[in-house]
């Protein structure tokens, strides 16, 4: 799944001033959007057992997530063109797996 967080979001004039970076909540949300669509349905309650973010993301920039796994259980990572922003695994809540 593609995205791009618009200059005028209301996220950015507070992360950074005069520097703005989209935050790694936002990029969160967008693994969340691509687990929906990959699922089928709403995400619920989730863990996110481990997230690395490894560089940031600039306002409009374009971005991709790709998705490995299958519900309860994805491996995600945001790509901008070949460099890794952020990975790590996204698990349901409730999944009878281990905490």
């Amino acid at each position: 799944m593609r995205f791009s967080i618009p200059s005028d979001h209301p996220c950015l004039p507070g992360h950074f001033p005069g520097r703005p970076l989209v935050p790694g909540v936002v990029l969160l949300e967008q693994v969340m959007l691509a687990v929906a669509a990959d699922s089928g349905h709403a995400i619920g309650a989730l863990r996110l057992p481990q997230v690395k973010f490894m560089a940031p993301l600039l306002p409009d920039e374009e971005a991709r997530v790709e998705l490995e796994g299958q519900s309860p259980r994805w491996k995600f990572r945001v790509l901008r063109d070949d460099r890794l922003l952020v990975r790590g695994e996204l698990v349901l809540a409730g999944a009878g797996l281990p905490a």
